[in-house]
């Protein structure tokens, strides 16, 4: 099965709370193409094995998701010491095959009156990992059509996408806590999402001032401001290594430091 069928498999699955869930990651950038202020371009987005789901602490979430996605044909995985574990959901060959997680946002010290980690949280019958920043991209979500010519294999729904201003910033915030190898893909993500959206920037640059940054602490829109200065200030080894990733066009290192260092000025009114 390739990956846009699993996808859609995982879509149909979850169409009950799709007005509950918003998917995060990779899979929200690769559907960024499909909304109608981006501009498709010739190359292949950056494919990942693993589609993100992400749902807030407020709002309650009815059902049994967990039951759906078995009845779709998926296997639950539980992995981690946490308590509840992490669970995660599978099509195919463990290792290799498609696979859904689920996130939540991680608010305070990560760490239970009790002493316990406060790293996962059980909903409709499913374990989400808790991550910091997450509110961020469940914040002002891009609401898209699927289904049709523009991706066939996709069921008819409108699903939640982590907004393109929300998905960049949160990179920028997470990236000091990053393992080193995912840096130079997010780097790369950074890059693509400004140039699928770069005939959009200036409403791209309102989302952030209406709606992503009076969402964020002032230090936080701060630091993410801060943040974009210094990693496109100059070429990185970072920089470097996402420029090689791409295997259908090149880029060059100066390229792409550039022209991320121009959208997020744009993006971030510093322009």
């Amino acid at each position: 099965m390739n990956d846009e069928a699993a996808m859609a498999q995982l879509i149909g699955a979850l169409r009950p709370w799709l007005g509950s869930l918003v998917i995060v990651g990779g899979w929200a950038h690769r559907l960024h193409r499909h909304s109608a202020l981006a501009s498709r371009p010739a190359y292949q987005p950056v494919l990942t094995l693993d589609a993100d789901l992400a749902f807030s602490l407020h709002e309650p979430i009815e059902g049994d998701i967990a039951a759906a996605l078995k009845e779709a044909g998926f296997r639950e995985h539980l992995s981690g010491e946490h308590t509840p574990p992490i669970s995660h959901y599978t099509l195919g060959d463990e290792r290799h095959g498609f696979y859904a997680e689920f996130l939540a946002p991680l608010h305070g010290s990560g760490v239970r009156r009790s002493g316990v980690p406060d790293t996962t949280v059980r909903r409709a019958g499913v374990t989400a990992q808790k991550l910091r920043y997450m509110d961020v991209l469940l914040t002002a979500p891009l609401v898209v059509g699927l289904g049709g010519e523009g991706f066939p294999l996709m069921p008819t729904a409108e699903v939640r996408l982590a907004n393109p201003v929300a998905f960049i910033v949160q990179k920028l915030l997470i990236q000091r806590e990053r393992m080193p190898a995912k840096r130079p893909q997010d780097v790369l993500y950074i890059h693509d999402t400004l140039d699928l959206f770069g005939s959009s920037l200036d409403a791209l640059a309102a989302m952030w001032r209406e709606r992503i940054r009076p969402s964020l602490a002032r230090s936080t829109a701060r630091n993410v401001e801060q943040l974009a200065r210094e990693q496109f200030a100059q070429v990185t080894d970072v920089i470097r290594d996402a420029a090689r990733i791409p295997q259908d066009r090149t880029l060059s290192s100066e390229e792409l430091r550039a022209r991320c260092e121009y959208g997020i000025k744009v993006l971030l009114g510093s322009a």
